[in-house]
């Protein structure tokens, strides 16, 4: 991590956008100092109104997970490495974490003023699956350790970019440029960010390439979970409404199981896992493991079956005709 750390600035400047120039929620919302503000948002109710259940239904869930946010901040913050003290012995890593925060603060502030614009949902039901997350926290099984807090990081953020992205393209089929076009820009946030974890951890395997397949190792053997995993709706118990939540992903194709596997592999190439030298005996076994992970995942996603119908959430009530 000190090793790394050096080239902080950098990464901030080769990653991130500085606040004057990045895009900002009020770009693409109706603008309330406006005379048109009141048509601009009856446009965007009248266009809500076509999307399908299950679309609304991630819609929510990706809402949510970006509202998370504090949550995600401070387990970064608690990384083995990561100092943020007061005044001068604050390390550059912290100074990472708070701007990359800044950066996704933005997501989850267009989407909840979009859905509260589009009258489809139910926004205090949303209120409180939101802090319900928040107070209950999530527990990917990383632990302090950078590595793979970084492998997380790094398949986590390309998961979010192809989530996005997917509501995107379904947006636009249905007509609703405008709300493709927020997702769009998210999901561009996301690739960067993607790029950025993902370098941590090539770096990484330059200087000590046993202990970064290991972390790797581990990481795939016990499964990426969703940041949502512990999700619920009010008045449920914890984790409750993840699987719903899944499924509806699933069904509608905005993230599966076989994006799972396809990221997995994704990140097997990019790291050049077949190509590294000087690992240990253990480490040499677990990158066999990881070779032969992606086929073996993909049978296994191959036998999942989805349920046909839609689970009606609190969150979103079925369209009227």
């Amino acid at each position: 991590m000190h090793f790394l750390e050096k080239n902080v600035d950098h990464f901030i400047t080769q990653f991130l956008v500085p606040v004057e120039k990045i895009w900002q929620p009020s770009d693409y919302l109706p603008d309330s100092e406006k005379e048109t503000f009141f048509e601009d948002v009856k446009e965007l109710r009248e266009l809500a109104k076509e999307l399908p259940y299950d679309f609304w239904v991630v819609l929510v869930g990706d809402t949510i997970t970006e509202e998370a946010l504090p949550t995600y901040e401070s387990w970064l913050m608690d990384v083995e490495g990561i100092d943020n003290v007061d005044g001068e012995k604050r390390n550059g890593w912290s100074k990472w974490i708070r701007h990359w925060t800044g950066e996704e603060n933005r997501h989850g502030d267009l989407l909840n003023k979009y859905l509260y614009l589009s009258g489809r949902v139910n926004m205090r039901e949303i209120e409180q699956t939101t802090q319900h997350l928040i107070n209950d926290g999530f527990d990917i099984g990383t632990g302090r350790d950078p590595y793979k807090n970084f492998v997380y990081t790094s398949f986590q953020e390309l998961a979010t970019f192809i989530s996005h992205n997917r509501v995107a393209e379904m947006a636009q089929k249905m007509s609703n440029d405008k709300l493709s076009r927020m997702c769009k820009r998210i999901a561009s946030d996301e690739m960067r960010h993607h790029h950025a974890y993902s370098e941590f951890v090539r770096r990484i395997f330059e200087v000590d390439p046993s202990e970064m397949m290991l972390a790797f190792q581990y990481m795939m053997k016990q499964k990426i979970v969703m940041p949502a995993h512990f999700l619920r709706e009010s008045k449920e118990k914890i984790s409750t409404a993840f699987e719903q939540f899944s499924n509806a992903a699933q069904r509608i194709g905005v993230y599966t199981a076989t994006d799972y596997v396809d990221i997995m592999q994704k990140l097997i190439d990019k790291w050049q896992i077949d190509k590294i030298s000087g690992l240990t005996d253990e480490a040499e076994r677990a990158r066999d493991f990881l070779m032969k992970l992606p086929a073996r995942m993909s049978k296994i996603s191959e036998r999942l079956v989805i349920p046909v119908d839609s689970y009606i959430f609190k969150w979103v009530q079925p369209a009227v005709k």
